[in-house]
C-alpha cells in the first residue's frame, strides 16, 4: 500500500476504508466478530496520536472502516507525515498486526 491518505487538521471525516488480504496470497482476510484498531503516530515518533476502533462494515470481504469522528485525536497533532498499523484481534482473541503501514499526510487547516 504505497499510496498517501491526504487529511487535513481537525477535520471529523471523511471515513477511511480499507480491505484486509493476505500479503501472500492476495485473499481477503475474514474478519467478522473481530475488533479492528489503526494507531497512528508521527513518522519517526514512538508516541501514539491515536488508537481508532474501526467498524467492521463486511467481515467477509475484509472490509473495516475508520472514522476520524470516533477519535478527533488522530488529526488533532501538528501538520506533516504520519503513519498507520492496522492490528485485528479475531474472536478467538488471536491477534494479527497487518505488516503493511498507512501512510498519511496531514496539512493545517487554514
Amino acid at each position: 500500500m504505497s499510496n498517501i491518505i491526504k487529511l487535513v487538521q481537525g477535520d471529523t471525516a471523511p471515513a477511511i476504508v480499507c480491505t484486509i488480504t493476505d500479503e501472500t496470497t492476495g485473499a481477503v482476510v475474514n474478519i467478522a466478530g473481530a475488533t479492528v484498531v489503526l494507531k497512528m503516530r508521527a513518522v519517526g515518533s514512538t508516541t501514539l496520536q491515536a488508537t481508532v476502533i474501526g467498524s467492521v462494515t463486511n467481515g467477509s470481504a475484509g472490509q473495516v472502516t475508520f472514522f476520524p469522528i470516533s477519535n478527533p485525536l488522530m488529526l488533532s497533532g501538528a501538520a506533516g507525515n504520519y503513519e498507520g498499523e492496522i492490528v485485528i484481534t479475531f474472536p478467538d482473541t488471536s491477534v494479527q498486526t497487518v505488516y503493511q503501514t498507512l501512510k498519511f499526510l496531514v496539512k493545517a487547516e487554514f
